[in-house]
């Protein structure tokens, strides 16, 4: 006849404790979100994402570029919007050549083990000095080149209005195709200008991740619906992998119901849609490093 061993109560402790050791443990996901001299919408910008369940540093470029190694530590990179040294010498200039002299590689190891970078307003500015993006080297040394720029708005003035974004890409873990989101501009230099070489590259590369559309979704977006007169009404672009992406908007500043400028009308949806960049890179990232 057999014995049991123990009391039913500590059976069912034993149980318990070997269902829960063969339970997945997941990690936290680590961002960190970058400011310089001028940065002004690095707070939104992270808890956009601690809003999915990140963990979100707050770092100082300077202290970054004293111990590079930190970005292993990390999941994403975010570089938000603002103007950061004042843009003295050009939107995101400054900060981009610190990136690009002294963190290129480990930007580069970030996104080769399945990590995102993310640069809204003067953070796509400097993506695009360092030639994160669109990500060609067109010499074959090694390097990225600046292929696009971001040029002063048509209307040769700072811009800051609401715009409708359509998603236009199947290479990007930001976004799904078809996705409309409502959020505002605020720049002087957002208008993307590249040679039409390179435009036909991006776009048979499948890397022009956001266009102007008009409320209803329309294109072609004239002013004030395209508000800089970004060639071919671009409004962000996606690197080759499609896990670096930089947008001129500011979808950070519609995470909330109130924000939206339709919510007094009752127009605005429920979930605000500047939220969807950061819930699809969440989704990707749990599942890439969960």
């Amino acid at each position: 006849m057999a014995t049991s061993t123990g009391t039913p109560r500590r059976r069912a402790k034993t149980a318990a404790k070997g269902k829960a050791s063969t339970k997945k443990s997941t990690k936290p996901i680590r961002i960190l979100v970058l400011r310089a001299p001028g940065t002004n919408c690095d707070r939104e910008s992270g808890y956009a994402f601690e809003r999915f369940g990140a963990r979100i540093t707050h770092m100082h470029v300077n202290a970054l570029l004293d111990n590079p190694k930190q970005l292993s530590r990390v999941h994403g990179l975010v570089i938000p919007g603002g103007f950061s040294y004042g843009d003295d010498l050009g939107a995101g200039t400054v900060l981009g050549t610190a990136l690009r002299t002294q963190l290129r590689d480990p930007i580069h190891r970030l996104v080769d083990k399945g990590g995102i970078v993310l640069g809204i307003c003067n953070g796509f500015q400097v993506l695009v000095k360092t030639g994160l993006l669109p990500g060609y080297d067109e010499t074959g040394d090694g390097e990225p080149d600046r292929t696009v720029a971001l040029a002063s708005n048509m209307q040769n003035r700072y811009e800051d209005r609401w715009v409708t974004l359509r998603a236009v890409t199947d290479n990007s873990v930001f976004l799904k195709r078809g996705d409309l989101i409502h959020c505002p501009v605020a720049h002087a230099e957002g208008r993307l200008v590249c040679s039409d070489a390179v435009l036909d590259r991006m776009s048979a590369a499948d890397q022009i991740a956001l266009r102007y559309v008009t409320p209803e979704g329309e294109s072609p977006a004239s002013f004030p619906h395209n508000p800089n007169g970004s060639l071919d009404d671009i409004a962000g672009i996606t690197d080759p992998t499609g896990r670096v992406l930089g947008l001129m908007p500011h979808p950070e500043r519609n995470q909330f119901p109130w924000q939206d400028a339709r919510f007094h009308r009752g127009t605005a949806p429920r979930k605000p849609e500047g939220l969807k960049p950061f819930e699809n890179a969440m989704r990707h990232l749990k599942k890439t490093f969960s």
